[in-house]
Parts: structure tokens; sequence; C-alpha cells
């Protein structure tokens, strides 16, 4: 089995470094992500129609230093609030969903890197997002009982580890300088293995055919004999072992999305009655945004959208308050999790509500392809169901109801 160096060199050139910025504040992010965000609305249809994937794109958005805004303040990063957060990935994925589906797991990771990793660890890895690096994911797998039945195996042979095994849903994969893979060891306790790109026995396949977020890269993972050093092995195990905020976290990225594609659909949905639908005969205007009926759908849908980014706020504000006070504790985690449960059921209903009511109040003409219009609800549809939005409902009622404080994994 062939080895890699401890160290691995690094995919971006001197010249390139030079060129990552980096982020100072949550204004500075703020500023940086609504400017990609006009980049990124330029061909997102294109894209998205062809499935043509965004490597150009890509390169804007790790350049720009946005995937490093939540490296802590000690090791040089942003850490920027979690309400800035949320509204950098919603600001990026109203442009282009599937790039702000991209760091969706990076963020989590950076998580773990903070609360498993050696100082050693925490100083090495976030130097590299600093510097510009992309995190893949390879965690889930096709074809097993449930999300948490994983097959990949992660053993300890001497100085190294050997991660065996095959993963799918690998949002960003195909263009991460590392991709860390989630194993099981023989006492079957969760190890995440940082493996970089181009790593002997490392392949990652480009086989993702979902009808949304088309132009993520969500295929295929395989490993086979894949010699990993220890130093970039972590105890994922210890993330839901004790109580932390990295499931809270790992679903409130997930609601941020989706209001970002709910917001693009009905700001589409706006332009199109505006400049192109016909009023009903009945409603005796002669403009289609002056059809009463009309009106009232789009007061709706609007009612809608601000309530779930209300909520999406709201919960990014108790976890910045659970984070800023140290000491987590189960209640504090359960919190949390209701709090961003309550906003992802809204968001996940308002993602595909505004989708599906693009085409009703936009007339025959929205659905033709020239259009692109029916990438919105194509992308919540496939998006939301990362997890079902009927056990967020569930959750939360057993925890007002019967006080059942939410498993700790990252779905919750």
């Amino acid at each position: 089995m062939a080895e890699i160096d401890e160290a691995p060199s690094s995919h971006t050139t001197e010249a390139d470094r030079h060129a990552v910025r980096v982020i100072a504040d949550d204004a500075e992010a703020l500023a940086v992500a609504h400017e990609l965000a006009s980049r990124f609305a330029h061909g997102a249809a294109e894209r998205d129609r062809e499935r043509r994937l965004p490597h150009d794109e890509i390169e804007w958005f790790s350049q720009s230093g946005l995937w490093a805004i939540t490296v802590p303040k000690a090791y040089g990063g942003a850490g920027v609030s979690f309400v800035t957060l949320t509204e950098v990935v919603k600001i990026v994925a109203a442009a282009d969903p599937s790039l702000g589906q991209m760091p969706q797991n990076h963020f989590g990771l950076v998580d773990v890197i903070a609360l498993t990793g050696t100082e050693e660890q925490k100083r090495y890895f976030f130097a590299q997002v600093l510097n510009g690096k992309r995190f893949g994911n390879g965690f889930s797998e096709k074809g097993t009982k449930h999300v948490l039945d994983l097959k990949t195996r992660v053993r300890r042979d001497g100085e190294h580890y050997v991660v065996d095994g095959a993963k799918f849903y690998s949002t960003g994969a195909l263009f991460a300088h590392f991709v860390p893979v989630l194993g099981l060891d023989d006492e079957r306790k969760g190890w995440l293995a940082w493996i970089p790109q181009g790593t002997p026995g490392l392949s990652v396949i480009d086989d993702w055919s979902g009808f949304g977020q088309r132009t993520t890269a969500s295929g295929t993972v395989v490993l086979e004999n894949v010699r990993v050093p220890a130093s970039h092995v972590f105890p994922a195990h210890r993330v839901s072992d004790f109580p932390t905020l990295n499931g809270p976290i790992s679903q409130i990225i997930q609601a941020s999305i989706d209001a970002g594609i709910a917001k693009a659909a009905l700001g589409d949905t706006l332009t199109f009655v505006r400049t192109r639908s016909r009023p009903w005969i009945d409603s005796g205007v002669e403009r289609a945004g002056d059809d009463p009926l009309t009106v009232r759908e789009i007061g709706h849908l609007h009612i809608q959208l601000h309530a779930a980014e209300a909520l999406l706020e709201r919960a990014a504000r108790v976890i910045d308050e659970i984070a800023a006070k140290g000491g987590i504790s189960e209640d504090d985690v359960a919190r949390a999790s209701v709090a961003v449960g309550e906003a992802k059921v809204l968001t996940t209903e308002i993602a595909l509500l505004a989708g599906e009511k693009l085409f009703e109040l936009g007339g025959t003409q929205a659905t033709l392809g020239e259009h692109g219009l029916d990438r919105h609800w194509r992308n919540a549809r496939t998006h939301t169901l990362h997890d079902p939005v009927r056990w967020k409902y569930h959750l939360v009622g057993n925890y007002y109801l019967n006080g059942v404080k939410p498993a700790r994994h990252p779905w919750n």
C-alpha cells in the first residue's frame, strides 16, 4: 500500500496563496458574500441546464476567504457569528444553491477540528483553510439500513490509519483539497480521516445524477487501502459522545440553503409576473400584477419567507448565545436543536412552496425550458430530502410535550 506524506504538498501555488483573502470580521464577510453572489447568479441557470460544473466559480469562492470565516480568531480567522454565517450561506444559495451547498460540510468540519483536534492539528488545518483549502466530504453511504449504518472501516496501522469503503452524496469532494471520510473502527467508534486529493487508493467519481442541485458533484468516493497519517485523523465520535453544537450547526447551514432557494424562487416569481404573465380573463384587470388573487398569493409567500427567515435568525442567535457562554450542557444542545428544527420546518416548506407557486402565478409560459425556472423547485425538492421535515415536527413536539431531548447527531 502506498503512503502519503505527513504534510501533503499544497494544491495552491505561492502566487495563489497571496491572492487568498483573509476576511477580518462579520461586516466584511457579508459584503464579500453579496459581491460574489452577483457573479454566481450570472450563468447559474445555464450551469444547471448543461450540468456544467462550476470550476471557475468554486475557485473564486474559496479565494474570497468566505470558506475560512468560521476559523476561530485565535487561529487567525474571523470567527464570525452564526447569524452572519447563516446569512452568508443564504446570500450565496440564492444566487446558485449548488455553490451555496458546496461549503456546507466544510463549515461543519471546521467545527469538528475545533472540537476534537489536538493543538497541532488545529494549527495545521486552520492554516490550510485560511490558505484557501477546501474540505469535501465522504460521510453517507448508499444501500445501508440508515444513515449511521456505515460499512467504511478505519483501522490503526502504526503511525497511520488505513481506510476502506465507498461513499455517496459526497458533495464537493470532486473540488476538495482534502476529502474527510467517516468510518468505524473495530469498536464501531467513528473516526474522520482527512485524505488529501490525489492520495493513492482514493477515487472521486462524478456520477451524481440527481434532478436538482445538479452541479454539486455529489457523487461517489471509493477508498481502497488508503493510508492516512495519524495527524490527519480525528475522533469524530467525541462530537456526539459529549454535548456539542455540531448537530445544530450542521442543520442550520442546511436550513440557510433552503431559505436562499426560496428567496431566489420568489424573486423570479415577481419578475415573471411583472414582465410576462397575463391576468386571468375573469379578473377584470389589464396587468397580472393587479390580479387580486395573484396579489394575495404573493403576500402569502412573502409572509411565509419572512417567518422562515425570522426563525432562522432566532436559531442562529440561540447558537451564538450558547457558544459564547462555554460549558455546553445537554439542555443547551437540546434547546439549540429545537430552535434550528423549528426554522428548518419553515425553510423547507417555503422553498418547496415558492418553487411550485412560481408556475401557478407565472402561467404556462413559465415552464418553458428557455427560462430555466424549474431549477428552483428541483433544487428545493432535492436539497430538502437531506433529512425528513416530518421528523422535525416530531422533534419539536416531543421536546415541548414530553420533555424529550433530541438525539445528538448531525441531523439534529
